[in-house]
């Protein structure tokens, strides 16, 4: 089966680093979805504004290689222990492809890029290719007493996130109003450093919508040095 594109995401993040590890968890973060020229029909979203959330499937187009190896590492075990590739959300799969649910924000039906989907919580790089839109149905996908497998056993800790007054001015001169600066900080406190790096003295940086933020973490405190 041949399958091509859509429809492209955009959001705040033009590389890998910094972007949530799960679409949802950080419910705040806007993005967008524009479709491809011979999709820019708003019959094909009609009934969409009924729905809160969609289905996304996308690629990992970031990532130059696919799986090599049927085992990975999670994030959520530390990025120490191995468990399959088909019981985990990693990246770097078979074929490539990547599933995430976002909430519908609003449709913008006419505009010179055709319909745009506008949404909240993605996990997706600015470019992303999708190939499929579906309407997320709670009859038929909520599932509340499933199991999680590893996730159940191993909690996510979120850290404390400490912007200085000259970082903070910094952003409200570029246009950050207080609601953007609440959404890096949700972004930030999901630790987006690699997770078997924890040296308290290294200064890591994450581009975000235009710029880059300079952070390091000690303990359970994430302090943005600069942007």
């Amino acid at each position: 089966m041949n399958i091509e594109p859509i429809a492209v995401f955009h959001s705040p993040f033009n590389s890998k680093f910094g972007i949530p590890k799960q679409s949802g968890i950080v419910g705040a973060l806007k993005g967008e979805i524009v479709f491809l020229p011979a999709y820019r029909n708003p019959d094909a979203l009609r009934g969409l504004e009924a729905f809160d959330y969609l289905w996304l499937i996308w690629e990992f187009s970031a990532n130059r290689h696919h799986a090599n190896s049927l085992m990975v590492r999670p994030p959520r075990l530390g990025g120490n222990e191995k468990v399959g590739v088909f019981a985990s959300r990693s990246p770097f799969r078979p074929n490539g492809l990547g599933l995430s649910s976002v909430k519908i924000e609003t449709i913008e039906w006419e505009t010179s890029r055709g319909p745009i989907i506008h949404v909240l919580g993605a996990d997706l790089m600015d470019g992303t290719p999708i190939y499929d839109i579906k309407p997320y149905i709670t009859y038929a996908d909520a599932h509340v007493d499933a199991r999680s497998g590893f996730v159940d056993r191993h909690q996510w800790k979120r850290l404390d996130v400490v912007i200085g007054s000259e970082a903070q001015d910094f952003l409200l001169s570029h246009g950050f109003d207080a609601a953007r600066i609440d959404e890096l900080k949700s972004i930030l406190a999901e630790d987006p450093r690699p997770q078997y790096q924890d040296d308290p003295d290294k200064i890591y940086g994450m581009p975000f919508s235009g710029i880059d933020v300079h952070f390091r973490v000690k303990g359970n405190v994430l302090t943005v040095l600069a942007v």
